[in-house]
């Protein structure tokens, strides 16, 4: 049910930015390092816009994939944990 929301959430988001987009049409200029350019301002939003999707989806898969190596490193100290318990459990008997 979240990923729904979350989903529902991205999609309105989308369309804000894509009607916000459409109604900016008229070209601006950019001060780059090395000199300037003249770019519709449809363009300029709309890659902000991707470039800021990228980044924050860039964060959470090295979050996710984080987290994943810390769950398998935990589930191997536990088994570790229990096979030694249950061996010290066999050898008290």
């Amino acid at each position: 049910m979240r990923f729904q929301w979350n989903f529902l959430l991205g999609l309105f988001f989308s369309l804000i930015v894509a009607i916000f987009a459409v109604v900016n049409v008229e070209s601006v200029s950019v001060n780059y390092l090395i000199g300037y350019a003249n770019i519709p301002l449809i363009l300029i939003i709309l890659g902000s816009a991707l470039v800021g999707g990228l980044v924050v989806g860039l964060f959470g898969v090295l979050r996710q994939y984080r987290l994943q190596r810390m769950v398998k490193t935990l589930e191997k100290e536990l088994e570790g944990v229990k096979s030694t318990s249950v061996g010290e459990n066999v050898s008290d008997s």
